[in-house]
């Protein structure tokens, strides 16, 4: 086996940057106390706690004083550069979503980015770094090289995107940093690269939460109707607040046994801090500090088993496990996740009717785009949940603006009122309640209009805090997923949401036959200042939680309903997912798309905004142009489907040819008969 030339390599980097006339620093000199603290507080390339020692370290700023941080790896055998998958993707995870070691300590690229990852996350200064991976090998007694560059930053989900092939370093050069900096900008990413990376984060946080939630049914024996507040208190806790409250870990948690020093009171005493610097109003924080200090305080799971609480045991793994990718995973139904999942083992009256079982966020986020979400929209939720509705929507709402507003302080404060202003949330339930609160903070907003009320009873249509605070809420996009159980099978939320609108879309989930007559006489009073547009019969999005058949209706809002009116119906049964429902996998095994999902989920939008001049993926028998009455009992898909009575000709070939098949078997039967008697 050839030997490693590593060091002779690595002088040769450190050559061209000399001629380059760029400042550098050695795997052991300091470049700052921020980023040397990074690289020695995240694991290192080995797996281990010992420090990250990148061999060449850079710092560039730009004219506009932006200062981006340049790792360089290097490595000194024939095929040590780089480990892609089969996808040409950087191959830095293990199939079930951690850390691949080996990968990232025997190839300079991987480990180059393993560093490049650290320094963003653990640093709050640096959100975007250079990679390089250097690799230099003997060839007929002469030194080759070569060379990759990528580009890694938290705006990209820290997705490696690959810059350019350089031969050696002179683009870091001060005359040659615009035309860098300007590729740099230009490598955004693309939907289907959102998406994947949406669903790698969905996956671990599903993987993890399930070990998690299995680890408290099995060893801990923590009680079912305890683990959504105990993570989400423990969430806040860990979070902290830049320069001003520090996160808690896990050596803050000692096990002590006194009434106000216990681990309970520790991680209470944390969260109230928190809440506190969330300008959240003085009830609301209290109703969240009430309703968690029945998890922390008033159980025993703060008491002692050999020295450690279970308070302790938990907030362990979620200190490792759970944390990294909750900041991580932006614009994501986390919470969402975290309750489907926590409540697994849970027997809930009524679940058969969807009441406990929060919408997957690919449907949030078809919703959404069938409601034309946009920088303008004013979007409520009368049965919020986890606030998956307001996340997609408000993602939508941010990358519009990011579009169409080009100068960036209009767009800073665009993006403040859009979060702040433009999205609100009702819900009743108390410990979902806080999954939407806890959500919306990580989002950004201070869950500043996420209301803790019944809907129906108590919600009359304004704003609850802040500036706007007792001025009616200017909704024009109304989503929903209602509890089934409720009058109309929950199109009683949708009357009441609509009455208060004066124009704009409605986009609803629903049990199907709500449609079909169980929701009356709700959808026949809908009709009468809304229009139906389109009614897509559903997939089963809730395998193995809950056994309905589901549809989205479309409305649009203070028109009433012509019967003239052509309304849309969709066969959505196959939307290219295939679902199981293995309670231990993660959602690359659940959820697979074997089928174009994600094209026919863009399809679908496009058939009901546009028409079935967009048909690719769904024939023409999945999608129908029909009328309905005013009775508001013909919702359905399958009401409208057509089924042809009349034989083709083919259909009478197939009858002759039955036929003929059947009669020469009876004729050979006979023979046959005929010579068994002879």
């Amino acid at each position: 086996m050839a030997s490693s030339i590593e060091e002779q390599v690595e002088d040769i980097g450190k050559k061209w940057l000399n001629e380059a006339k760029v400042k550098y620093y050695s795997k052991t000199d300091f470049i700052n106390k921020e980023i040397e603290k990074a690289l020695k507080k995240a694991p290192s390339k080995n797996g281990g706690n010992g420090k990250n020692y990148p061999d060449i370290k850079v710092l560039i700023q730009t004219k506009n004083m932006r200062q981006i941080p340049v790792i360089i790896e290097v490595k000194g055998k024939k095929g040590d550069l780089i480990k892609t998958n089969t996808n040409n993707e950087i191959d830095n995870k293990t199939k079930d979503g951690n850390a691949n070691y080996t990968n990232i300590s025997k190839f300079a690229v991987n480990g180059a980015i393993h560093y490049a990852n650290a320094i963003i996350e653990y640093t709050k200064s640096y959100k975007e770094v250079i990679a390089i991976g250097l690799n230099g090998y003997k060839e007929a007694n002469e030194i080759k090289t070569e060379m990759a560059v990528y580009y890694v930053s938290d705006n990209n989900f820290l997705i490696p995107k690959n810059i350019e092939n350089y031969t050696d370093l002179s683009f870091l050069t001060d005359s040659n940093i615009d035309n860098l900096i300007e590729k740099i900008d230009n490598l955004n990413l693309t939907d289907e690269d959102i998406e994947e990376k949406a669903k790698e984060y969905e996956n671990d946080i599903e993987i993890k939460l399930k070990s998690l939630n299995q680890k408290m049914q099995d060893d801990l024996k923590i009680s079912v109707g305890s683990r959504v507040e105990l993570i989400t208190g423990m969430i806040m806790a860990g979070l902290g607040v830049e320069n001003i409250i520090a996160p808690l870990e896990i050596s803050d948690l000692k096990g002590e046994m006194g009434e106000k020093s216990n681990d309970g009171y520790v991680v209470i005493n944390k969260i109230e801090s928190f809440l506190s610097e969330r300008n959240l109003p003085n009830e609301k924080k209290k109703m969240i500090v009430n309703d968690l200090s029945r998890v922390f305080i008033y159980s025993d799971l703060w008491k002692t088993i050999n020295g450690e609480s279970k308070l302790k045991s938990v907030y362990t793994i979620v200190k490792n496990d759970i944390m990294p990718i909750f900041t991580s995973a932006k614009h994501l139904d986390f919470t969402g996740k975290l309750f489907n999942i926590l409540n697994a083992w849970v027997d809930i009256p009524d679940s058969d009717k969807n009441d406990v079982v929060l919408t997957p966020r690919y449907v949030t986020e078809l919703m959404a785009k069938l409601a034309e979400v946009n920088k303008d929209s004013y979007v409520w939720d009368y049965a919020t949940g986890s606030a998956g509705f307001l996340i997609s929507s408000m993602k939508l709402m941010v990358k519009d603006a990011e579009e169409k507003i080009k100068s960036q302080k209009e767009l800073n404060e665009k993006i403040n009122k859009i979060k702040y202003q433009q999205l609100l949330g009702i819900e009743k339930r108390s410990d979902i309640y806080l999954l939407a609160v806890l959500n919306m903070i990580l989002m950004g907003d201070g869950s500043s209009n996420i209301i803790h009320k019944d809907s129906l009873r108590e919600y009359e249509g304004k704003y609850e805090q802040g500036s706007l605070n007792g001025t009616d809420f200017p909704a024009n996009v109304f989503l929903l997923n209602p509890p089934y159980s409720a009058e109309g099978k929950g199109f009683i939320f949708v009357e009441k949401a609509l009455s208060m609108m004066k124009n704009g879309k409605a986009v609803i989930l629903i049990q199907e036959n709500a449609g079909s007559g169980n929701g009356l006489p709700y959808t026949k009073n809908l009709l009468k200042n809304n229009t139906l547009l389109a009614s897509i019969h559903m997939s089963d999005i809730f395998k193995g939680k809950a056994g309905v058949q589901t549809a989205i209706y479309v409305f649009e809002i203070g028109k009433s309903h012509n019967e003239k009116q052509i309304v849309k119906f969709i066969d959505f049964s196959n939307d290219g997912y295939t679902r199981q429902n293995r309670k231990k996998s993660g959602q690359d095994v659940n959820l697979r798309n074997t089928d174009n999902a994600i094209e026919r989920y863009n399809e679908i939008v496009n058939l009901v905004l546009y028409g079935k001049q967009y048909l690719h993926y769904f024939s023409g028998e999945e999608y129908i142009e029909d009328t309905i009455t005013l009775n508001g009992d013909d919702w359905t898909y399958a009401q409208h489907k057509k089924i042809n009575t009349i034989p083709t000709e083919e259909d009478f070939k197939n009858t002759v040819k039955t036929f003929l098949d059947w009669k020469v078997s009876e004729v050979l039967k006979e023979e046959n008969n005929c010579l068994g008697k002879n």
